[in-house]
C-alpha cells in the first residue's frame, strides 16, 4: 500500500480502532498498513488518544510486551451519560407511556439504535475490567441494549429462552421464581456457554427480580461465574437483588397501578466528581 499522509493515518486508525473495541491491535498493523515507522505511529496512537479522552468518547490504551498494541475503549463521559438519560427519563414519566398492570412502553427507546447504542457503552465502562466472557439475556426486549454492551466489550451475545428451540441443540432447562408468586422457564443451548466462563447479565427492566436471578440460576447449571448485573431500567430498592455489584442506567419508584411509575437517572450515575476516565 502507498504510504499514507499523516491526517489519512490519523482518520484510517481512528476508524479501525472504533471498529474493533476493546480489542488490541499491535502496532505492526498500522506499521505495515500505512508504511509508517512505530515512532509516528506511536505519536499517531498519542494524539487520537488525547482528541479521545478531551471530548468523552471512550479511552485509548497502550498495551505493552510481546502480545501489545493498542486497545480503545468506548465510553461516554458522565456528564454526556446523564444527558442522554435524562431524556430518556423524560420520555418514559410521559403518562402516555403508562401501561395496564403498571408497566412503561419501551420499545421505541429499545429500537433505537443511537440511544442503545450509548447505553451499551455507558453499562460497558464499568466492566471492562471485569474479564467478562460474555453478555448474558433474556429474550426478547433486553437483546437491544446487550447487544450493543456486547459491542462495546467485543464479546459474544448470549440468549436464554423461555423453552429450547430445535435448531439450538440439546439444552439446559431451569424452572424460576418470576418474584411474583409464579414459576416461569427458562433454557439455554449446552453449546452457549463454557464451564469457567465469566457472564455480565444485561436486561431491559427489573421490578421483582425474577428474570434476573433466573438467569443467575442458570449460570450456576453451566458453573460459569457471573461478574455483575445491568438493567436499563430497575425499581428503587432498599436492599440490592443480589451480593453483586449492579449497574441499573435508570430507576424507578412507583407500582403504576396504585401511584404513578416516575424514572430518574441512577444514582451511580448522577453522583459528583465522578466521571467516566
Amino acid at each position: 500500500m502507498e504510504k499514507a499522509k499523516r491526517s489519512e493515518r490519523l482518520v484510517a486508525m481512528t476508524r479501525m480502532l472504533s471498529d474493533s473495541p476493546n480489542q488490541i491491535i499491535p502496532y505492526p498493523v498500522f506499521c505495515e498498513r500505512f508504511q509508517a515507522a512505530k515512532s509516528s505511529i506511536s505519536e499517531d496512537v498519542a494524539l487520537i488518544g488525547k482528541t479521545v479522552a478531551e471530548h468523552g468518547l471512550g479511552r485509548v490504551l497502550t498495551v505493552t510486551g510481546a502480545a501489545g498494541g493498542v486497545l480503545f475503549r468506548p465510553g461516554l463521559s458522565r456528564a454526556e451519560a446523564r444527558e442522554v438519560l435524562r431524556g430518556a427519563a423524560e420520555a418514559l414519566n410521559d403518562p402516555g407511556r403508562s401501561l395496564p398492570g403498571g408497566f412503561l412502553y419501551l420499545s421505541d427507546l429499545l429500537a433505537n439504535p443511537v440511544l442503545t447504542r450509548k447505553m451499551g457503552a455507558i453499562l460497558a465502562e464499568p466492566c471492562y475490567d471485569l474479564g467478562v466472557d460474555f453478555v448474558l439475556t433474556m429474550e426478547t426486549k433486553g437483546i437491544p441494549v446487550a447487544m450493543m454492551t456486547a459491542d462495546a466489550l467485543n464479546v459474544p451475545l448470549v440468549i436464554a429462552r423461555r423453552s429450547s428451540k430445535v435448531y439450538e441443540g440439546s439444552a439446559v432447562n431451569i424452572s424460576f421464581p418470576d418474584g411474583k408468586g409464579g414459576i416461569e422457564t427458562m433454557s439455554l443451548s449446552r453449546r452457549a456457554v463454557r464451564e469457567g466462563q465469566r457472564a455480565l447479565i444485561v436486561d431491559d427492566f427489573m421490578r421483582h427480580g425474577g428474570t434476573a436471578l433466573g438467569m443467575v440460576a442458570l449460570m450456576r447449571e453451566f458453573n460459569t461465574r457471573v461478574a455483575a448485573l445491568a438493567f436499563m431500567l430497575a425499581q428503587e430498592r432498599e436492599q440490592p437483588l443480589t451480593s453483586l455489584p449492579e449497574w441499573p442506567l435508570l430507576t424507578f419508584t412507583g407500582d403504576g397501578i396504585g401511584a404513578p411509575m416516575r424514572v430518574r437517572v441512577a444514582s451511580w450515575l448522577e453522583e459528583a466528581g465522578s466521571e467516566a476516565r
